[in-house]
């Protein structure tokens, strides 16, 4: 997969969130887009993933050097952030069957490999709502990185974690990261973004 944005922009009635930003987004390279909280990050992460749409320039998406159309982009895409909720009714076992009916697991991976990678093996019948902050996370980035799709988009992903899950979060990343196009937007937490080959500031772009 190959994203090219040309001259985009992005504002809310008169104010402009970003504007101007010419980038192209490949595999194997992956990008951090920086900037303060409420700096339009997200937003700029929503246009890349296809749920938005730029208020100027041009965005394409292209697959085998095939373009994929803009109401197709969702099923090329996964993408975990602190403000996407969870299905709180579901227990975890109920909610990876709904997830993996949606998206495909990545290959050579189980929904009980799942469950030991994000170390959940005996919450499988608990229900979502009784679940921590750092479960949660843990559990939106595994259901993310484990979906077999060509883009990955991640929204400070390490929101809610403490050192230990940061160094499995980077171990996932190593694992599970090879052959897609992977973007991290973080406000300046280096841990999130190390591997990262590429970075643009947001707030480069008033």
């Amino acid at each position: 997969m190959e994203i090219t944005l040309n001259q985009i922009g992005k504002r809310f009635n008169f104010n402009w969130i970003f504007k101007g930003v010419s980038v192209q987004i490949r595999a194997n390279e992956p990008w951090v887009i920086l900037g303060s909280n409420g700096s339009g990050k997200s937003t700029f992460l929503s246009i890349l993933a296809g749920a938005s749409i730029p208020s100027d320039g041009e965005i394409q998406w292209k697959l085998n050097n095939s373009i994929v159309e803009e109401t197709s982009i969702y099923q090329y895409v996964s993408i975990a952030a602190p403000y996407l909720e969870l299905i709180e009714e579901f227990t975890l076992q109920e909610h990876l069957n709904f997830h993996f009916s949606v998206k495909p697991l990545i290959q050579g991976v189980s929904k009980k490999d799942l469950l030991g990678i994000v170390g959940l093996e005996k919450a499988a019948d608990r229900r979502i709502s009784y679940f921590s902050s750092g479960m949660r996370q843990r559990l939106k980035l595994a259901l993310a990185i484990l979906s077999d799709t060509d883009v990955l988009l991640l929204d400070e992903p390490l929101s809610n974690l403490d050192n230990k899950a940061a160094t499995w979060y980077a171990d996932l990343i190593k694992q599970f990261g090879k052959d897609r196009v992977i973007v991290v937007c973080s406000n300046h937490q280096q841990e999130e973004y190390a591997f990262c080959k590429h970075s643009l500031s947001i707030e480069d772009f008033r």
